[in-house]
């Protein structure tokens, strides 16, 4: 089992674990009270900082309900967190724009994360010509 150092900005956000002590996925939550009107982008804070293990990386997305709950979009997608962002000073943080007034409030759980091993160095062979299956292209499979 891989450990995990982590630095906890504040007292104020429970600590991170497991849901039920088996999803693939950890919560996290905002470290403090965020308002946001429509159409504005802010930085939520998360209260974390982590040493990742060498070769790891961490993936960090919205929870399933965060749009319903809070009308937020991660902007970046899915966020990327490198095992080089470790130091004392770097504490993750969700990118969010508001499709509507809302606040979210200190713990609230906002987004959830899992730690990907890193890809493997990949050696590119340019060919003229692929040897799989001609699917047609993007978007090849129909509607149902």
């Amino acid at each position: 089992m891989e450990k995990i150092k982590i630095k906890y900005f504040t007292d104020e956000i429970e600590r991170l674990c497991y849901i039920d002590g088996k999803s693939d996925w950890i919560d996290l939550r905002a470290s403090e009270r965020v308002e946001l009107k429509a159409g504005e982008f802010k930085l939520i804070p998360l209260g974390v900082a982590m040493e990742l293990p060498k070769g790891y990386e961490a993936h960090v997305v919205p929870r399933s309900s965060t749009f319903k709950n809070y009308g937020i979009l991660q902007t970046n997608s899915c966020g990327i967190i490198d095992g080089s962002y470790c130091g004392d000073d770097d504490m993750w943080r969700l990118p969010a724009y508001a499709t509507r007034d809302t606040v979210i409030e200190k713990n609230d759980r906002i987004c959830q994360f899992r730690i990907v091993e890193n890809q493997p160095q990949i050696l590119f062979e340019e060919c003229v010509h692929l040897d799989g299956k001609n699917r047609g292209g993007f978007g090849s499979t129909g509607k149902q």
